[in-house]
């Protein structure tokens, strides 16, 4: 049976910790798990190079803390620890199908988690190992999303994946106004200047000045990753 031709080989998939939560309000559905662990089980067979970048907002949030009288900088190091707790949740269950997994991560804790290397994420990469990149960049001030996207630089992924809830990006949030209209290819710019939720003004510049093309889709739809390597238009498009 001949191999279906790859649009991407080399992804990074930024996961929100919300995405793990499935249908409750805090912490993690082991459906939800299960059911990611197979779509990404799925485009590793097929040759696809994957990164994962995961949130912590489904166990604790920096922001909200800080909100509440909490530090800056230490909520968002609690905020990093909790993408670890799903890092390790996503490892498990990975290897549990078989998928040889790494976990990297910006703060070193070397009892559960390699310390993240440029050279040595690459290498795993190369390998045919998951790499799920932990504790965002390991700096405060910092969201997932631009982590996301640094990573995404650093181990030179053709594409950033950036999984959501909706089928893309819409003129406003589609879950409160009912005229609310699909965008399926917008520019870096246009969604600075447009304040468009697709990721932080810090991610989408990133992402511009090192001309990666970002992908946001439905990660609630089965399938979808997949058809995105494969080269299906899913979603909305952010490139030049």
């Amino acid at each position: 049976m001949a191999q279906e031709p790859l649009r991407y080989r080399r992804i990074l998939l930024k996961l929100s910790g919300e995405a793990l939560m499935g249908a409750g309000t805090f912490g993690l559905s082991p459906e939800v798990v299960s059911a990611l662990s197979d779509e990404i089980q799925s485009i590793h067979g097929l040759g696809v190079q994957i990164a994962l970048v995961v949130g912590g907002g489904n166990i604790f949030r920096g922001m909200e803390a800080t909100a509440l009288g909490m530090d800056r900088v230490t909520g968002d190091h609690m905020g990093m620890l909790a993408t670890l707790i799903n890092s390790l949740a996503l490892q498990d269950s990975l290897e549990k199908r078989a998928v040889t997994t790494r976990v990297l991560s910006a703060l070193e804790i070397r009892q559960v988690a390699e310390p993240f290397i440029r050279r040595r994420a690459l290498r795993h990469l190369e390998k045919g190992r998951v790499v799920i990149l932990a504790a965002g960049t390991g700096n405060p001030y910092f969201t997932t999303d631009t982590a996301a996207a640094l990573r995404a630089m650093e181990v030179q992924a053709e594409v950033l994946l950036k999984a959501t809830k909706v089928d893309g990006i819409y003129t406003s949030d589609p879950l409160r106004d009912p005229a609310a209209v699909r965008l399926p290819r917008v520019t870096y710019q246009q969604c600075l200047e447009r304040g468009l939720k697709v990721m932080d003004a810090t991610a989408i510049s990133l992402c511009m000045d090192n001309r990666l093309p970002i992908v946001v889709f439905n990660i609630r739809v089965p399938g979808n990753i997949r058809r995105i390597v494969l080269g299906e238009t899913i979603g909305s498009l952010v490139s030049e």
